[in-house]
């Protein structure tokens, strides 16, 4: 937990519940809230991915490499969206898009 907990304030996320050693913790950017679990090797997995719309995906995926973040790269998606995507340490995708042309 304390490893995904330090992930995501990297990102800009503040704990609103929880924290380091808790089993279970929320994180908030806004109105953006993403909780973490804690798994064990027999949990299953619950949540698989968030999607984050965003403005300037392509500035956003430079400012965060630059922060040490090592996402995919963004590219054009057939359903109109640009994104790029970030695993975080527990396993959860986040997706950041925006609607191409915006």
């Amino acid at each position: 937990m304390a490893e995904a907990v330090a992930f995501y304030r990297k990102l800009g996320f503040e704990v609103s519940y929880g924290g380091l050693d808790a089993s279970f913790t929320t994180v908030r950017a806004g109105q953006t809230a993403v909780n973490l679990r804690q798994r064990t090797a027999s949990a299953e997995e619950i949540w698989d991915r968030v999607i984050l719309r965003v403005d300037g995906v392509d500035a956003l995926y430079r400012d965060l490499v630059e922060k040490g973040f090592e996402p995919t790269v963004p590219q054009d998606a057939p359903w109109g969206e640009r994104y790029f995507e970030l695993r975080g340490p527990e396993g959860l995708v986040t997706s950041f898009a925006e609607l191409k042309g915006q």
